[in-house]
């Protein structure tokens, strides 16, 4: 599987999703990151209303001198149902960039007829010469993408859920899968705990660290990853992930790890009603 910095997924928009994105939640001051990350050669800043840091990617995005069509901005609305509309002006007028690449519902809470109202704003707010390029979900089961199928809405672009090797989420992905969901991996590093032996024999086969084994990983089994770091160093580590590949083997040793739901180390969507 031959993937570089420049490499793509095509989302059901028609747009396009670089491989790799920099997470910055829990970074109050991410201007250091965002900055290394697209020095590095990221095109792909993952951002929401709820890190309350919008300004300072969009800030930094304007600093880097890259032109705003080459570098890709998701972000995440909070305030849903009758105050979805309002929530995408606020995070347009933060980011400060013309157009938001992606626009996600941030998580299932809310209800049914709730978690349907917003996503019917999103998509009146989304396509050519408008604010929103994409729309999408994080934190979706099956159950609440199966509300927006039955509804007779298209499906999200994108559903943004945890997923790394100890909660693999099988069923959420095989759905997306199915009906052409792009899936992004928020906490694709396990918030550091790499002190699993089959993460470590990797780690030691391929002479590379155990964060770019994990992403490497996510990135074989399709998925976009969104690591995250506030130390610039590290996030330019977590790119040199294109100059090697995992075997068929080390991908399935990996697979391997899988928990189920008793791996989540954030939070899990399977029980919001």
């Amino acid at each position: 599987m031959t993937l570089t910095f420049s490499s793509t997924v095509k989302l059901s928009s028609g747009h396009e999703l670089p491989v790799l994105g920099l997470g910055v939640y829990r970074n109050d001051d991410c201007a250091p990151a965002c900055e290394a990350a697209l020095k590095a050669g990221y095109r792909h800043i993952d951002t929401a209303q709820m890190y309350e840091n919008e300004e300072l990617v969009g800030a930094a995005v304007k600093a880097s001198g890259i032109p705003r069509e080459s570098v890709f901005i998701t972000s995440k609305v909070v305030d849903v149902g009758s105050k979805t509309a309002r929530s995408i002006q606020e995070s347009l007028k933060k980011l400060d960039l013309g157009y938001i690449d992606l626009y996600l519902i941030h998580s299932a809470h809310g209800g049914k007829d709730v978690r349907l109202q917003t996503y019917k704003t999103l998509l009146e707010h989304a396509g050519p010469n408008k604010p929103l390029r994409s729309v999408g979900v994080s934190n979706y089961s099956v159950k609440h993408l199966e509300e927006i199928r039955e509804a007779g809405l298209p499906a999200p672009a994108v559903n943004q859920i945890e997923l790394h090797p100890f909660c693999q989420q099988l069923p959420i992905v095989e759905y997306c899968q199915r009906h052409g969901i792009v899936i992004e991996a928020y906490c694709p590093l396990v918030r550091g705990e790499f002190s699993n032996p089959t993460l470590q024999g990797l780690s030691q086969e391929y002479n590379k660290d155990v964060a770019q084994i994990l992403i490497r990983w996510s990135m074989q089994r399709g998925f976009v990853p969104l690591p995250k770091s506030s130390n610039p160093a590290r996030v330019k580590s977590n790119a040199h992930v294109f100059d090697f590949e995992l075997s068929d083997a080390a991908v399935a040793k990996i697979n391997a790890l899988d928990r189920g739901n008793g791996g989540a180390i954030s939070w899990n969507p399977v029980n919001i009603d």
